[in-house]
């Protein structure tokens, strides 16, 4: 049931006021409410256009229901307010679902006011009331007029809220549709995202989001870059558009305090999934400090420990299968050769230059050099072989730690006894 309508102004002006003017008034009404109306449409632009008859019928009916309701309080002061409360909420909420601010609207009420007034100013003339009756009288239609607008502003304000919830749901529901694997077709695509108001971008960044425990995160970042997000899941994460001719980046780590951010790649729309799964992917490195703890993270630097890792189990495959020759060395040794065999395969060069990077003496690589051939034979002048086993050293020395050269290790970083 509507609540009823707190009475502004003082709690007894009502019923200071004779209910004998009420019949005095209440002929009047009719030719009122008329040139209220004429006049609302002549003097404010908004309302000077041609408007949909249905709210045309709305204004006309809050005309009406103002000034009854207003006699009715005259005749008497505890006559029910609630339709008169609920047109003019609806009011509000019309001029918000019209997209107009309520200025109009408010401008309306004001020149009703006056053009009330001065009617009854005239018409206390006509009948001889009383000055002290008159300002009374002056004095409740101002404080009706205040009422009448604090109901628009209520009906508005609701309107608001509720196409918010519903916005918010609809674009919840879009990026849901964006991120799952895989994608809906392109026309439901399509068609949420024009009814959560949103366009589809050609080229967007995923982001994944954890809270750091420091700074209070914003409620709603990168809302000027359109994002769309959902901040309160299990797993936080970030849609943003983000055009190939882009100048600049958004804010990420301004706008995104409080959260550690891992970025996905720029990616086309229907590679979202797969940008959202990497970012993921990042910040699990990241916790277990295979890659720098920052507060913003970009998949693009960190693409071959994406790769090295997607299958764990296989990368460890292919560790203890290539490297699996330094197994019968003490780990000491496998440190000191496979960095030995890594230098080598990535300058291609002979013990100096290998030397060199490893800040060791060349006789001591050439030594080293002749024990890799010993362990590994063949498979060093393999191309095929070669490859893999820079793989494996790669994953092994960054990625898993030499130590874990066997595929039953379980855990990245840890070491075999």
């Amino acid at each position: 049931m509507p609540t009823r309508v707190a009475r502004t102004g003082t709690p007894d002006l009502w019923a200071a006021l004779p209910s004998e003017l009420a019949p005095v008034l209440r002929p009047e009404l009719s030719s009122l409410a008329t040139q209220i109306r004429t006049e609302i449409q002549l003097r404010i632009p908004e309302y000077a256009r041609p408007m949909d008859e249905q709210y045309v019928r709305a204004i006309q009916r809050g005309v009406d229901e103002a000034l009854n309701q207003f006699v009715d309080q005259i005749a008497d002061p505890t006559a029910p307010q609630e339709r008169c409360a609920e047109v003019h909420r609806a009011l509000g909420k019309a001029e918000m679902h019209e997209g107009r601010s309520l200025d109009s609207l408010q401008a309306a009420y004001r020149l009703g006011a006056r053009l009330a007034w001065r009617r009854t100013a005239r018409i206390g003339e006509r009948a001889r009331i009383a000055p002290r009756t008159m300002l009374l009288l002056g004095e409740a239609i101002y404080a009706h007029i205040d009422e009448l607008a604090a109901l628009s502003v209520e009906g508005f304000a609701e309107a608001q809220a509720r196409a918010a919830g519903t916005r918010a749901r609809r674009r919840r529901r879009l990026l849901e549709l964006l991120l799952t694997d895989p994608q809906p077709p392109r026309r439901i695509l399509a068609e949420a995202a024009e009814a959560a108001d949103w366009m589809l971008p050609d080229t967007l960044v995923v982001a994944a989001l954890e809270r750091t425990g420091g700074a209070e995160p914003r409620s709603a970042p990168l809302v000027g870059w359109d994002a769309l997000g959902d901040l309160d899941g299990d797993h936080p994460h970030l849609l943003v558009p983000h055009p190939a001719d882009a100048t600049g980046e958004p804010p990420w780590e301004q706008q995104l305090a409080g959260w550690r951010v891992a970025l996905g790649p720029r990616v086309e729309l229907h590679r979202a999934p797969h940008a959202l799964r990497w970012a993921r992917e990042l910040l699990d490195l990241s916790h277990a400090g295979l890659v720098p703890d920052r507060p913003v993270l970009h998949c693009e630097d960190h693409l071959t420990h994406l790769l090295l890792l997607s299958d764990e189990t296989l990368t460890r495959q292919i560790v203890h299968t290539r490297l699996a020759p330094l197994d019968r060395l003490k780990p000491k040794q496998q440190i000191r050769l496979a960095d030995t065999l890594l230098a080598w395969l990535q300058t291609r060069g002979g013990a100096p230059e290998v030397a060199h990077r490893l800040q060791v003496h060349p006789q001591t690589v050439r030594y080293r050099l002749h024990q890799l051939e010993d362990l590994f034979g063949d498979a060093l002048t393999d191309p095929q072989a070669r490859f893999e086993l820079e793989i494996a050293l790669r994953a092994a020395g960054r990625l898993l730690s030499y130590g874990a050269l066997t595929p039953e290790a379980t855990t990245a970083g840890g070491s075999s006894t």
